[in-house]
């Protein structure tokens, strides 16, 4: 059974994390947009009986701090794992990103690639963006800054989120409720309808797409997990980064889309833990 050891508001970073399992190596998971931690709760349990699994929420995400100060980009998100990761002392460390979280995680990584580079020992990126790609209307509406928070508001939360995951699920993998009740929270109040439209208009800034042309300096073991179907990131995001990555290897599950840890998460995982156990299972630290 997994053990929660702490919870709570990271000191002075606008940042929420748990942690659960009391020894191990540790991991660090990043959620994908517009999701929270509760995105991995098929695999907390199964993560943490080997693993200290520290699941941080982003800033404006779930538990976390919602300043307006319009800093949402997926920079901005790593400079503060950065930071959250020195403040904790983290090293020997695992991360595990999916989506706007996978390209937190790739950001982050690269951050200390020089300065420290012993700092993180491996990377999972689950369907993480990470070049330049068309945006969709949604989220073109969703970040506008008139627009985006108020059709937020006009629409019920629910019917929202539902309508988000069906468009991210394959077709095949019903959309749980307590999944779009998880989610919806953060459609409930102007602060949260504020960070989603920020966070949409930004998730290809300048800084981000600079990174780019680093990835082969990245000489870090790294699993690329996408579905085969997945409409928001597609899968030759994955094959372009397993070319650019030095040491990635991608493997593609079938009828998944964009959220393998929710729709396919027992597929998922045995592709994660022998990687897991290949690349962290002796090393120390967290």
């Amino acid at each position: 059974m997994s053990k929660r050891a702490d919870r709570g508001r990271s000191t002075l970073l606008p940042l929420h994390a748990e942690v659960f399992g009391s020894e191990g190596p540790p991991l660090l998971l990043l959620h994908g947009f517009g999701t929270n931690g509760f995105t991995w709760s098929r695999w907390i349990q199964e993560l943490s009986r080997d693993f200290r699994v520290h699941v941080v929420e982003l800033k404006g995400f779930g538990h976390a701090p919602k300043p307006r100060d319009g800093l949402y980009s997926p920079a901005d998100q790593a400079t503060l794992i950065h930071h959250w990761i020195l403040q904790n002392d983290l090293r020997d460390l695992t991360l595990v990103g999916h989506s706007l979280g996978g390209g937190v995680a790739l950001l982050t990584a690269l951050s200390f690639l020089h300065s420290d580079p012993d700092r993180i020992r491996a990377l999972a990126i689950l369907a993480g963006i990470a070049y330049p790609q068309p945006v969709s209307r949604y989220l073109r509406i969703l970040g506008n800054p008139l627009w985006g928070p108020l059709l937020l508001r006009l629409f019920p939360s629910r019917l929202v989120i539902r309508t988000a995951l069906r468009k991210a699920y394959h077709p095949s993998h019903p959309v749980s409720a307590s999944y779009v009740e998880a989610y919806a929270h953060l459609l409930r109040f102007p602060d949260g309808r504020y960070v989603l439209s920020r966070s949409a208009a930004q998730f290809q800034t300048p800084e981000a797409m600079s990174a780019i042309d680093r990835y082969p300096e990245m000489d870090i073991p790294t699993l690329l997990l996408w579905g085969r179907n997945d409409p928001v990131v597609p899968l030759w995001v994955g094959e372009r980064l397993a070319v650019d990555l030095p040491r990635a290897r991608l493997e593609v599950l079938e009828d998944c889309g964009h959220m393998p840890q929710e729709e396919a998460p027992q597929e998922a995982l045995e592709h994660l833990l022998p990687f897991l156990s290949e690349t962290a299972g002796k090393a120390g630290g967290g």
